[in-house]
């Protein structure tokens, strides 16, 4: 167990799942035995799908759970800096495809947060370990499933 991966976030994504765990376990949990109660009402259990799918939502509640909280054990948190001239994990980074795509900007987090959705990539991923350690101007080459492209970075800032 000394060796238990750890997991980057923010303070703000800490909170986070210190919120979903908080509602799996007060709310979701209760709800689920609720539904397995209820279920079971309904008799033969071999042959009850509301009984199996309430089974399963529980399996998965649980499993969640458990994840979170190896997650929130291990955490290990992004402290934010003011220095902004080198992405790094928490920054938020902007480039422009070359020659003339339009701008994107993402946020560098750990796995526990990303969120491609809404602009939070992993520091995993593919483009973010390209971006790492790069600063404003850099030319980049970025691997993505449509293929690799050449970036500029235009600018990086401390996420909010």
């Amino acid at each position: 167990m000394a060796n238990e991966k750890q997991y980057p976030m923010t303070l703000a994504g800490k909170q986070k799942l210190e919120e979903e765990l908080e509602y799996l376990k007060t709310v979701k949990r209760k709800e689920v035995v609720e539904r397995i109660k209820i279920a079971r009402s309904f008799g033969d259990l071999s042959e009850n799908s509301e009984y199996d799918s309430a089974k399963e939502e529980q399996g998965f509640v649980e499993g969640r759970i458990t994840t979170i909280e190896s997650m929130l054990r291990n955490a290990l948190i992004i402290e934010e800096s003011g220095a902004s001239d080198v992405v790094t994990l928490g920054k938020t980074v902007s480039f422009v495809e070359l020659p003339d795509g339009d701008e994107e900007e993402y946020t560098i987090v750990g796995s526990a947060e990303a969120d491609p959705f809404e602009g939070r990539i992993s520091n995993d991923s593919p483009i973010a370990k390209a971006l790492l350690g790069r600063k404003v101007d850099d030319i980049v080459k970025l691997t993505t499933p449509g293929g690799d492209m050449e970036v500029r970075i235009v600018s990086i800032k401390t996420a909010n």
